[in-house]
């Protein structure tokens, strides 16, 4: 039962003063749809939780917030266009992260459409995706579900200093390591619950630049810490 998202729901739809119905005009569906979503059977998808912020005049990020930790089961994506290394990172995710749902995509398309249809919690992107790229495919996630945390993946470390401005919140090297990512889930801009009991309550990504060891010659390049991404301290 989603009953956090669907208490808030219907909070804010009073607060508006509107009904049931008036609220389904609003959003162009029928009543029913939006007495499931108030009485905990249904989530409704990132689309409509969009849609719903602008008729009820709330912010799209306290919405996709209950919404995320309404759903039981945080939907992980990974982008990733070669297929051998989808196939063997993927094992080394579901260890890192036992209690989620793991999607593989190599074509960004595919995955857009995935996040168009349900909340993606983490999604780990590869660099380069072919002709597309996983900056451009980071911006795009971003777009439709702003609570999304970004991972990037790449053998290359020279491109963290282009991932600064996509809005990630982190950057493994290939291979990964089921260390590696569970060190990375600790930094995370958006925790969510599956998370290890130990990771911090709450961090962000602060768009503070700094040095970043490159490998030189043929040797392994190092293993680098979330890319920017500072546990801070909120204020009471």
């Amino acid at each position: 039962m989603n009953i956090l998202f669907a208490e808030i729901l219907k909070k804010l739809r009073t607060e508006k003063g509107l009904s049931q119905q008036g609220l389904a005009k609003r959003m162009y569906v029928n009543r029913s749809t939006v007495a499931r979503w108030e009485n905990g059977s249904r989530l409704p998808d990132a689309v409509m939780i969009s849609r719903l912020s602008q008729c009820l005049d709330a912010p799209v990020s306290t919405l996709l917030s209950a919404a995320a930790k309404s759903d039981g089961i945080p939907n992980i994506i990974m982008v990733d266009d070669r297929k051998i290394f989808l196939s063997g990172t993927l094992p080394i995710l579901e260890e890192a992260m036992p209690d989620t749902s793991i999607t593989g995509f190599t074509r960004p398309s595919e995955a857009v459409e995935f996040a168009k249809t349900n909340l993606v919690t983490l999604a780990f992107l590869d660099i380069e995706l072919g002709k597309a790229n996983g900056l451009d495919l980071c911006r795009t996630l971003l777009g439709i579900n702003p609570m999304t945390n970004v991972v990037y993946l790449t053998a290359h470390v020279e491109y963290s200093f282009d991932a600064w401005s996509t809005g990630a919140c982190g950057f493994l090297l290939k291979p990964l390591t089921v260390e590696a990512v569970r060190e990375q889930l600790k930094n995370l801009r958006h925790p969510f619950s599956s998370m290890d009991a130990n990771a911090p309550l709450q961090s962000t990504c602060m768009p503070v630049p700094s040095e970043v060891p490159v490998s030189m010659g043929g040797g392994q390049a190092p293993s680098l810490p979330a890319l920017g991404c500072r546990e801070v301290k909120k204020n009471d």
